[in-house]
C-alpha cells in the first residue's frame, strides 16, 4: 500500500515497453516493409497510444533505428548462446560457421530476423538520411570473422559474409534450401580450415 493508504503506483518496466513497441516495428516491417511502419500503424499494432511510441524512441526515425538496435541486440544475445553451447574450447572453424549459420534463415526467430533486416536494407538504399545514419557503424562482424580465420585467409573474411548474405536472400525465397546452403558454407570453410590427416 501506499502511505497515503492507495495502492502502490505501478513499477514501469520501460525496457519491456521498448522491446514491445519495437515488436510492433518488426512484425510491420516482416509483413509488408518498413513504409508500414508509421507511427499510426505501430501504436495500433502495439497496443498503445502514439504518444508512448515518441516518449520512448522519439521521431519515426529514432523509431526505425530503436527497433532495430533491439532486433540486433537480440540477434547477438542468440548466436552468443549458440556459440556457448559448442562448449568450453571450440575450434575456430567451429565458431565461424556458428557465425555464418546465425546470418541464414535457419529457425523462425532467424527468418522473422532476416525478413525484418530485408525490409530495412530497401529502406536505407531510398533514405539517404536513414543511410548516413549507419554508414559509419564499425564492422564489427567483418572484424570478428577475420579474427575466426588463419593469416593467409584473413582477406576472405568479406567475401564470407557477402556469401553468407546472399544465401540468406535465397532461401528467403525458397531457391535454396537450408539443407544446400550450409552445404555451400560448410564447402568454403573446408577450404580454408581443410582437414589434416
Amino acid at each position: 500500500m501506499h502511505q497515503n493508504g492507495g495502492p502502490m503506483p505501478r513499477q514501469v518496466d520501460h525496457e519491456a515497453r521498448r522491446r514491445h513497441i519495437a515488436a510492433a516495428v518488426w512484425r510491420l516491417a516482416a509483413a509488408g516493409g518498413l513504409e508500414e511502419a508509421t507511427i499510426r500503424r505501430v501504436a495500433t499494432e502495439a497496443g498503445v497510444p502514439a504518444r508512448q511510441l515518441q516518449y520512448y524512441f522519439g521521431t519515426r526515425e529514432e523509431l526505425l533505428l530503436g527497433a532495430l538496435d533491439l532486433l540486433n541486440a537480440d540477434g547477438e544475445a542468440e548466436a552468443q548462446q549458440r556459440i556457448a553451447a559448442l562448449g568450453d574450447a571450440p575450434s575456430p572453424r567451429e565458431v565461424l560457421r556458428s557465425v555464418l549459420h546465425e546470418l541464414l534463415p535457419l529457425d523462425e526467430n532467424r527468418r522473422q530476423r532476416n525478413l525484418v533486416h530485408a525490409a530495412y536494407f530497401v529502406r536505407f538504399l531510398a533514405d539517404h538520411t536513414l543511410r548516413e545514419r549507419i554508414r559509419d557503424t564499425p564492422p564489427e562482424l567483418e572484424n570478428l570473422i577475420a579474427l575466426l580465420l588463419p593469416e593467409e585467409h584473413r582477406a576472405d573474411a568479406d567475401f564470407l559474409l557477402a556469401g553468407a548474405a546472399g544465401l540468406q536472400g535465397q532461401m528467403l525465397l525458397g531457391h535454396l534450401t537450408a539443407e544446400r546452403a550450409v552445404e555451400l558454407i560448410d564447402h568454403q570453410l573446408d577450404r580454408i580450415f581443410p582437414v589434416v590427416s
